[in-house]
């Protein structure tokens, strides 16, 4: 599965939240980065919302920046179970 991540550099939560996702060891994933800075489209879609993570093409509901990798890791099973 692949989760898509919208951020830009300087977001503080776009870093948080990368984090914790590479923190996860149970969950196989791919983590793609996208820097919403280098396109329009992404720019203007995005730019009030970021983060903004995407399992496959499912947005998923922005988790509290004060989840842990845990909490984080339970969202993501969810979703990733139901979207196989």
């Amino acid at each position: 599965m692949r989760l898509i991540l919208y951020s830009k550099p300087g977001c503080h939560l776009c870093e948080g939240l990368q984090e914790k996702l590479e923190q996860i060891q149970t969950l196989s994933f791919e983590l793609e980065v996208r820097d919403i800075t280098t396109r329009d489209d992404w720019f203007q879609a995005y730019q009030y919302e970021i983060p903004v993570l995407y399992l496959e093409d499912l947005m998923l509901p922005r988790p509290s920046p004060r989840s842990s990798v845990q909490q984080l890791e339970s969202v993501l099973q969810k979703y990733m179970s139901s979207n196989a």
